[in-house]
């Protein structure tokens, strides 16, 4: 049976593909911003997650809204370190490797591995009712049809190994892939993540605009301790 969704004060839009706004009462957080319209308040403290250089995870883009927002700071895997579209000051920039570890002001940030490129993201606000948010990246069991044997069985090891890595972690909230490429596998990734980490609330990603699994999840999950959000649209809003 599951425990009600504990409130947190927090307004998540989903932009497109892995990309989302967190936002609090005193910041904005974006987390892989791929493509999509975005509107930032004039008011908050604005920091920029991207888990790795794969262009469906980092646009350049997201340089140019330092121009309106000079105060924006910049978390980036270390794999975007040396990328030509830098800008040409990373004053405001810190890049991570897997299992460094940051302070920005009232946030606490741990990057985790990934199984493919770049890092996962643990962020937490450090207050006493504050929140931990994990996102993903491209961390994900990759379970691809048709390949050989032994390329599924390393698939399933390096997954397995980084989320041991992981356990133990409290996560309220957790963005992660639910990915219909991998046809039946989809989400044996997510389903191991909720089984072994337990998040209270999971928000699928990676999903390439195809709502209808997301659906299917939630039903198979409709069990679980755990809440999944249902997304199925670009730009949908929750409030958690």
């Amino acid at each position: 049976m599951k425990t009600p969704v504990k409130s947190f004060g927090l307004t998540i839009e989903y932009i497109r593909h892995s990309g989302f706004i967190v936002e609090s009462d005193q910041s904005l957080l974006v987390f892989d911003y791929y493509e999509g319209p975005i509107q930032f308040p004039a008011t908050k403290k604005i920091y920029v997650f991207t888990s790795h250089v794969h262009q469906d995870h980092f646009n350049p883009e997201i340089f140019l809204w330092q121009k309106e927002h000079p105060h924006i700071h910049y978390i980036l895997s270390s794999d975007i370190k040396g990328n030509p579209n830098l800008p040409p000051s990373t004053e405001n920039i810190t890049f991570l490797s897997p299992y460094d570890e940051t302070r920005l002001d009232d946030l606490r940030i741990k990057a985790y591995g990934s199984t493919d490129a770049g890092i996962s993201f643990l962020v937490e606000h450090v207050d006493p009712e504050g929140f931990r948010i994990f996102h993903a990246g491209d961390l994900n069991w990759w379970h691809w049809w048709g390949e050989p044997p032994e390329a599924i069985e390393n698939a399933e090891r390096i997954f397995k190994e980084e989320i041991a890595k992981i356990k133990g972690e409290s996560i309220d909230l957790a963005f992660f892939p639910v990915d219909p490429r991998l046809e039946q596998y989809y989400s044996i990734g997510a389903e191991y993540f909720i089984q072994e980490l337990k998040p209270h609330i999971l928000v699928p990603m990676h999903f390439w605009d195809q709502y209808e699994p997301l659906q299917i999840f939630a039903q198979k999950l409709a069990s679980s301790p755990t809440h999944i959000l249902t997304i199925t649209q670009p730009n949908q809003i929750f409030t958690i």
